[in-house]
């Protein structure tokens, strides 16, 4: 018997988008990588802070999102499916952004987390500063 190789499980969260900006619709989408940028993958050599997608010629392209390998950055295709495209691009409109969540392994392949996003105003901050604060007290005295 053979033993399969395990892979590294990934689960890297772009926790600033969470509190930036509000979530309106989720899509789970494929990454086109290459071998070396699946292992700094693997290895957490990622950041998504201000990471963000956008649409080339009806195709989705990541932006700022900097994988660790020997200094260079690149644009990552994503892969969604045509119907899904379509709506992303018919909703994306004044205000709304197309924001990375988190990149997360599925059956060993990496996949990204992304979201239909509409960034929030500095009092919207502030109310999830304050609830978050409370969900903290409530915590502790349990």
């Amino acid at each position: 018997m053979t033993d399969k190789k395990k892979h590294r499980e990934v689960h890297i969260e772009n926790r600033k988008a969470r509190f930036d900006y509000e979530f309106l619709e989720t899509y789970v989408a494929g990454l086109v990588l290459t071998g070396p940028e699946v292992k700094a993958i693997r290895a957490g050599h990622v950041s998504l802070a201000d990471a963000f997608c956008w649409f080339v010629q009806y195709e989705l392209w990541t932006n700022n999102l900097n994988i660790t390998i020997e200094g260079a950055q690149k644009n990552i295709k994503v892969l969604l499916t045509k119907k899904e495209l379509k709506k992303l691009d018919k909703n994306l409109h004044d205000g709304l952004t197309i924001v990375i969540r988190k990149l997360f392994t599925q059956n060993g392949r990496i996949k990204a987390e992304i979201a239909l996003a509409r960034g929030k105003k500095n009092y919207d901050k502030r109310q999830t500063i304050k609830e978050r604060d409370i969900q903290r007290e409530l915590n502790r005295k349990q």
